[in-house]
Order: structure tokens, then C-alpha cells, then sequence
């Protein structure tokens, strides 16, 4: 042997000469222990060991928050609710519920809530807020505990009773939009009540997201006299239910009973409430943004199975001697094979417990950024996701890993004199699919979303399929194609033969860096469009003001003080309301769905509207819009999915108990997070003289001091409802996500880079041969830096296109069926994904290829020669 070949990790493990007629049998976790040493030593693992870290801090990244934010909000459960069960009803409730639960052993508090404007007296101002008004009765909150003020600014305490009568108390917000102070007076309705207290805490307000309103809580006994509950007001009554001790079994009970009666009594708009009680926008960007992290996770797990597959491959071909050597010295195979099995396991569990720290780590980064979302303080983590990262890496490495390696303890002796044989086959169908369909599942499992884990999987399983099949037939035409060009210059006919020579190397490259750019390009194609289409559903231009109750008698005068005060393109409807009571001719009760949202459509009072044209807003989903067509009705896509409607059926609403019927012509595609005024269903008529409408309109409200007061003072019946302080709530939390979308970006762009760096250093020594021999044969330094660079170019360009192209179907299919929102790729896609894989693949090949040309040939030589 020469001196001049590298130390070998397992050359050097014998520790001392076999007996005579003996074969050398060492300790297998010894010579397990020895190579995994030297193996890190060396810098052969680096890169299995960063693909695996990178995976597993992703995935337990997004675990951990997870966990903690579920964990929270499941052990707040009944201080989010007020109660152990809640049942709900836009009437007062029967007393057969109150006298229920009492005859069960439950405590039982009463409250109702509204919106309503509240006014400061004209000595101080007369300004004017909406807030949301809830009275509350003795014992409220029956869990939790409701936090108080004696000033904005002095320390909380928990209060110990409800609101003493003829007081409220008020969120601090009220105070700054009225100019008043604690111990003022404040108007509400018909009745003055004085603040007594600021809120600093209201648990069961909802599930950590505000309302658009300022607090107003007052006794119950109290609303009578303020005059704001008339027999159209929209209020929501609830009954609360609590059980002492132990009693989850009485609570269950009372829940069933609660259920059975809703359905017996055939009770219309009576419901048990869940925790699912935020705004729709807020949960829409929560929900989207907890899928594209998962998604960002997924990816880079992906990604990690590739770096890894490709660094398992590279690590055993340069190990190859290694083992033929230790077969000559008389170690068995099942042996060999047990040191690597407890070499990848070794590092498997050290990458992952890496990952799992990282992770760890970075989950407190995403607490940073989202947990203000959730007012409630988070849990310690659990368990499952540290358990869950474990599993991943360990599926990595011993999945997409160990099969290569496993080839070397087959490695026969003969190799130490014949370097032809040995050589690694590829890995059995078998064992590729059982390791692919392992890590699939957990992937699945791991995307919480069964369509987009589906997609993202699968999609990446199609494309590596199509990439292998176009880089096989770009080389077979690229080997016919180019020798036959005439004037090709020397270094470009010398690339394409170093391709033709080894298919299945190109192939791989190119495979391998399609997948890592496909990636790449997928996420910044979805990050533009995510972030574009949340900007989008809160543009600078959104409407921030809302007034609903307006009589039909005022609407040419209040449209002219909006034309007056320069607005424009502004919402205005016609709305009134009714309640769903017939599909096509039968009779419908909320209990014949099993879906909960189903149910309480079903049962809910709907806000109906008519006009000729659909608004600009919307997007026809399916059928036709025909303005002034009789006995026609338009129904909102998501709608329609929930209760099972399609085009032609027949629909009877109850509208102030008259029966109005008509049949759907169209459906809708409404965006529900858009600030605008949306309706689940219109009819495409100008005039429906036959209902009570009134009108809602929505509009940004003009620079102009004074004109809420204004409008208050000239339409004192209306309820302008001042969503300023909702939108700025919204764009701060789009802020947030944002932020940590991209946080967590940086993980898969690594991942990405690892995979580029693997696919080209993996053929590092047998470019190196190759290059040897042609500069032994007197080919420059400057030629064979060319050919590199046309061969890297190339393949990179190559993968580049190819992965464009399928980032592009596979973001389609993200957007339209996973995230729910407009796909807007672009043709330019393509040619930008082609320049960027030539560079990235140029810049990858310089760094991990870069002592190539600098070796000497014969040293080079040498080695090839052993």
C-alpha cells in the first residue's frame, strides 16, 4: 500500500495480529464504536449528520409550539367557555335548561351579549363608541376569573363579585375613545350607568382572539332598563354550566339532555358551544399559517431523505476498500454489517437528540412570535414531539441511510487485487419502498393536514419519477447531438461526453438537484402568493367603518353625506333576515348532519340580500348570474359544500314568517377574511318590496374631525360599528405569521443547499480519476476548469427548468385545495428556476469541487491504482 492513501476509518481496527488459523474477531460494538469515531473524526457523517438535524429541528420545531398551544388551550378549556358547557340561543332560553342543570347538581349563571353604542355625557364631549355589551348574572364566571382595574394603569386584581347595580365596567378602550375616567358616568341606551371598573381580564371572551369591540359588562338585572333589547335586537343569550367537584359525568349528562331537547323540541337557533368561538379572519390566517409551517417542515424533512440517500451512497463507495480489506483479515459479514447498523443507529439517535435540542430551541422563537396570539399562558411542552423528531431521524438514516451501507458487508475479498468488482448496486425495490412508505407516513402524520400531506408527498414522488425519466432522455439526446455539431468548441464536446460516460450519474444529479431547487422554488412561490393573498384580504384601502340598521328611508340622505364627505366605492346592500326551512320541498332539522358547522347553519338565522348585479367582491363559483331573474337565489360555495346543496335545488326561507322559496342559478366564491360586506346567500333581484329590509353599507371612513359623531347625530338609530382598531389587529398578526413563515424558511433553504452540496460532491473521486487522466494526456488546467463549469451549468440549468415546472403544478395544487387562496404563477417561473439552478449548481459544484483540478496527478493516480 502506499503512503500516500488516506487513513481509512477501518483499516486501522484490528488491535492486534489474528491467531494462527483464526479469523480476527473483535468486539463488534468495539469496532462499531471505532468507526463512528473516526468516521466523525474525518468528516465522513457531516453530512448525514447536518441533513438529519435539519430535518428534525424543522419538524419538532413546529411540533412544540403546537403542542404547547393545544396543551394550553385544553387546560383552559373551561375558563375559555366561562363553564364546563355553554349552550347558546339568539332567544332567551326555555327554563327547562336552567332548572335542569340544577336538578343535576350543576351551578348555573345566566349572561347576554351585544353590540351597542355607548355615549359620553355632552358635558364631556359626547363622543360615541360601539362596544359590546354583556350582562351577567350572579356567579359569573362559574371558571376562570374576571380581572379588574381601579384605573387603566393601576394593578389587576381578580374580582370577587359582579358588577354592583346601576355601574359597568368598561375595557380601557372605552375610556380613550369616550375622553372618560374611572367614576365617570356613562350613557347607555336609555339608562346612566357609572364606571366603576376597567377590565384587564374577561376569560371566556374567547378562544384568545378579541372581539372588534371594547368590553361593556354590566348586571344583568341592568339591560331592562337601558331599552336596547327590542324583539329584532341581535342578542346572544347563554346559560353556563359548572359542575362541583367531580362531577364531569353530571356535565356529560347535562350535555346530552341539552342536545336531545334541541332536537325534540325542534328548538331553532339553540346550540352547546364550542371553543371554536374567534373571528373568522383571525382563525382563516392562523389556520393557513399553521399549515404553511407544517408544509415549510415537511419539505425540509424531504429534502433531508434526499441529502441523505445521496451522502449514505457517497460514504459507502469510499468505504468500499475499506471492507474488502477487513474480509481479507477474516471478519465475517454479519459482523461487518452489525458495526454499520450500530454506526448509523449511533448517529441516527446523536443527529436527532441534536435536532430535537435545535428544535427545542427554536419553538421559542415561533412562542415569541405567535404566542401573543393566544391569551393564555402556554404549558411546558409534552413529550411527542421530541419522540416524534427521534422517530424521523432515525427513519432518515436507518430508511434512506443504511441500505448502501448495508452492500459493503457483501463486499468479497478479491476487491484488494481487483477494483472491478464490489462495485455498489442499487438498492433492492423492496427495501427502497418499505423505507419510502415508513417515512411517507410519518410525513403525513407530521403535516397535520391529510390533503396537503398527500399532495406534498406525492407530488414529490411524481416528480423525482419525471425528473428521472427527462435526465435520461436529455443525456440520450444530448449524446447524439452534440458530437455531431461540427464547430462545437473542444470543452463543450468534452461535457457532454463526461455526462454521456456515466447516464446514471447524470441522472442522479440531476434528479437530486431538481428535487432540492423544486423545493426551493415551491416555497418561494407560496410565500409570495400566501403573503401577497393575506395583504390582499386587508388592503390600505379596506373598508374600516360598518353601519347596519340603516331604514329605508334614510338611504338617499345618508348616501349623500357620503358623497358629501368625498367617499368612494363603497359597499351598500339592501339585508334582511330569515331562516333556512326547506331543501326541495322537505323540511330540515340541524340534527340530520353529523358535522357540527353543518348543524348550526342549519339551525342559524341567516342575513339575506338582493341585487341585480353580484358583487365585485365575489367570484362565480358555478351556474350563471342573471340580473331580474325570478324565482332565482345564489348561494355561497362553502355553503353549498356544507349542507350538500347544488345547482337546481329549491330553497323556502322563514322571513319574518313569511315563506319565500327559489331555486339556485349560481354559487358563490366568497372571501370571508376580506373585510367587506359578504352574504351566504343573495337573490339576483334590484327590488324585493315583499321583505323588511333595512341597509348595511361598509366604506373607509374620510379624514374628516367629527364625522362619526356626525353621522351618529343625523341617524340615530344606526350602529356604526368602527373596525380601525380590527384591521390594525389583523395586519399586526399578519406580521407576526409572516415573520415566522420565514423563519422557519431558513431551515428548508439549508436543507435545500445540502441536498445541491451532496448531488455534486457525490461523484467528487471519480471526477477526480477522470480529470487525471485527461491532464495526464496533456489536457490544461484551463480546458478541464471549462468542461466543469459546462457540466455544472448545464445539469443545474436542467434541473432548474424541470423543477420549475413542477413547483408550478404542485403550488397549484397547494393553493387551490391545502391553502384556499388565487394561484398566480407565472411563465417567467420557468426561466428564473433555470438561471437559478445553473448558478446555485455552479457556485455548489466550486465549493465542494474546488481541490479537484489542484490534486497531482499522481498522487490521483495512485490511488485509483490501489
Amino acid at each position: 500500500m502506499s503512503t500516500d492513501a488516506p487513513s481509512s476509518p477501518t483499516a486501522a481496527v484490528p488491535p492486534r495480529p489474528a491467531a494462527a488459523g483464526r479469523p480476527l474477531s473483535p468486539s463488534i460494538v468495539k469496532l462499531a464504536w471505532r468507526q463512528t469515531w473516526r468516521d466523525l473524526r474525518a468528516g465522513e457523517l457531516r453530512l448525514l449528520v447536518v441533513a438529519v438535524l435539519l430535518a428534525v429541528a424543522a419538524l419538532t420545531a413546529v411540533g412544540f409550539f403546537a403542542n404547547r398551544l393545544n396543551a394550553g388551550l385544553a387546560r383552559d378549556a373551561g375558563a375559555l367557555l366561562g363553564g364546563d358547557a355553554l349552550v347558546a340561543a339568539d332567544q332567551p332560553l326555555p327554563a327547562a335548561f336552567e332548572n335542569q342543570a340544577r336538578a343535576l347538581g350543576l351551578r348555573v349563571t345566566r349572561h347576554a351579549a351585544f353590540p351597542s353604542m355607548a355615549l359620553a355625557p355632552q358635558a364631556q364631549g359626547g363622543a360615541t363608541r360601539l362596544v359590546a355589551v354583556k350582562g351577567v348574572a350572579e356567579g359569573y364566571p362559574l371558571r376562570g376569573q374576571v380581572s379588574v382595574r381601579e384605573s387603566p394603569d393601576g394593578p389587576a386584581r381578580a374580582a370577587e363579585a359582579i358588577p354592583e347595580p346601576g355601574t359597568a365596567w368598561v375595557d380601557a378602550a372605552v375610556l380613550d375613545a369616550l375622553q372618560l375616567r374611572v367614576g365617570d358616568e356613562l350613557l347607555l341606551g336609555d339608562a346612566t350607568l357609572r364606571i366603576a371598573r376597567v377590565i384587564a381580564l374577561e376569560p371566556d371572551r374567547g378562544a384568545g382572539f378579541l372581539s372588534f369591540a371594547p368590553r361593556v359588562m354590566v348586571r344583568e338585572s341592568d339591560l331592562a332598563a337601558t331599552n336596547l333589547i327590542q324583539p329584532a335586537s341581535r342578542v346572544t343569550y347563554r346559560l353556563a354550566v359548572a359542575a362541583t367537584g367531580e362531577g364531569g359525568a353530571a356535565v356529560r349528562r347535562f350535555i346530552d339532555w341539552a342536545q336531545d331537547e334541541i332536537r325534540k323540541g325542534e328548538l331553532r337557533g339553540v346550540r352547546v358551544e364550542s371553543l371554536e368561538t374567534g373571528r373568522p379572519e383571525m382563525r382563516q390566517t392562523l389556520d393557513r399559517a399553521n399549515k404553511f409551517l407544517n408544509l415549510v417542515a415537511l419539505l425540509a424533512a424531504l429534502l433531508a431523505a434526499v441529502a441523505v440517500a445521496i451522502a449514505a451512497r457517497d460514504f459507502a463507495q469510499r468505504h468500499l476498500d475499506d471492507c474488502a480489506l477487513l474480509r481479507v483479515l477474516g471478519l465475517p459479514q454479519r459482523a461487518i454489517a452489525s458495526a454499520y447498523v450500530l454506526e448509523f443507529g449511533a448517529v441516527g439517535v446523536l443527529a436527532s437528540a441534536l435536532g430535537v435540542a435545535a428544535g427545542w430551541a427554536v419553538h421559542f422563537v415561533f412562542v415569541l412570535l405567535l404566542g401573543s396570539l393566544v391569551e393564555t399562558s402556554l404549558p411546558a411542552p409534552g413529550w411527542m414531539p421530541a419522540a416524534f423528531g427521534l422517530g424521523v431521524g432515525l427513519t432518515l438514516l436507518l430508511g434512506f441511510g443504511l441500505p448502501p451501507v448495508l452492500q459493503l458487508a457483501r463486499v468479497p475479498a478479491l476487491r484488494v487485487i481487483r477494483r472491478d468488482v464490489g462495485q455498489l448496486k442499487a438498492a433492492s425495490v423492496a427495501v427502497l419502498a418499505a423505507g419510502a412508505l415508513g417515512f411517507a407516513g410519518l410525513l403525513v402524520a407530521a403535516a397535520s393536514d391529510l390533503k396537503m400531506g398527500l399532495i406534498a408527498v406525492g407530488g414529490f414522488a411524481v416528480a423525482v419519477a419525471l425528473f428521472a425519466l427527462c435526465a435520461w432522455g436529455a443525456v440520450v439526446a444530448l449524446r447524439r447531438a452534440v458530437p455531431r455539431a461540427r464547430r462545437a468548441p473542444r470543452w463543450l464536446v468534452l461535457a457532454t461526453r463526461q455526462v454521456a460516460a456515466r447516464p446514471g450519474f447524470a441522472v442522479l444529479q440531476v434528479s437530486a438537484l431538481a428535487v432540492g431547487l423544486l423545493a426551493l422554488v415551491l416555497l418561494v412561490l407560496l410565500r409570495t402568493d400566501l403573503i401577497n393573498s393575506w395583504r390582499q384580504a386587508t388592503p390600505p384601502d379596506a373598508p374600516n367603518r360598518f353601519v347596519i340598521n340603516l331604514q329605508p328611508d334614510q338611504a338617499q340622505p345618508f348616501r349623500q353625506l357620503l358623497d358629501g364627505a368625498g367617499v368612494q366605492g363603497y359597499d351598500w346592500y339592501p339585508m334582511f333576515r330569515g331562516r333556512l326551512v326547506a331543501i326541495n320541498g322537505r323540511s330540515i332539522k340541524g340534527e340530520e348532519w353529523s358535522e357540527e358547522r353543518a348543524q348550526r347553519l342549519a339551525e342559524r338565522e341567516f342575513n339575506l340580500s338582493f341585487d341585480a348585479q353580484m358583487p365585485r367582491h365575489n367570484q362565480l363559483a358555478g351556474g350563471q348570474w342573471t340580473p331580474n331573474e325570478p324565482d332565482a337565489v345564489s348561494v355561497e360555495e362553502g355553503l353549498a359544500n356544507t349542507l350538500g346543496l347544488k345547482l337546481g335545488d329549491r330553497l323556502r326561507f322563514d322571513v319574518a314568517g313569511q315563506p319565500h322559496e327559489a331555486r339556485i342559478t349560481s354559487l358563490r366564491k366568497v372571501d370571508w377574511g376580506s373585510m367587506r360586506v359578504n352574504f351566504f346567500v343573495m337573490f339576483p333581484r334590484e327590488r324585493m318590496d315583499e321583505v323588511p329590509a333595512t341597509y348595511i353599507s361598509a366604506f373607509r371612513a374620510p379624514a374628516v374631525p367629527g364625522f362619526d359623531n356626525r353621522l351618529v347625530r343625523e341617524f340615530p338609530n344606526v350602529t356604526s360599528i368602527d373596525v380601525s382598531a380590527s384591521l390594525g389587529q389583523v395586519q399586526a398578526v399578519l406580521d407576526q405569521v409572516i415573520r415566522a413563515v420565514e423563519f422557519l424558511f431558513g431551515f428548508t433553504l439549508a436543507a435545500g443547499l445540502v441536498v445541491l452540496f451532496a448531488a455534486v460532491t457525490a461523484t467528487r473521486e471519480a471526477r477526480e480519476r477522470e480529470y487525471a487522466v485527461m491532464r495526464a494526456l496533456g489536457a490544461g488546467r484551463a480546458l478541464l476548469q471549462r468542461v466543469q463549469r459546462a457540466e455544472l451549468l448545464g445539469v443545474g440549468a436542467l434541473a432548474g427548468f424541470l423543477a420549475s415546472i413542477a413547483a408550478v403544478a404542485v403550488g397549484w395544487a397547494l393553493a387551490k385545495y391545502a391553502f384556499d387562496f388565487a394561484w398566480s404563477g407565472s411563465w417567467t417561473v420557468p426561466l428564473a428556476g433555470t438561471a437559478a439552478g445553473a448558478l446555485l449548481a455552479l457556485a455548489a459544484g466550486w465549493w465542494g469541487l474546488r481541490g479537484v483540478l489542484r490534486r497531482p496527478v499522481v498522487q490521483t493516480l495512485r490511488r485509483a491504482a490501489e
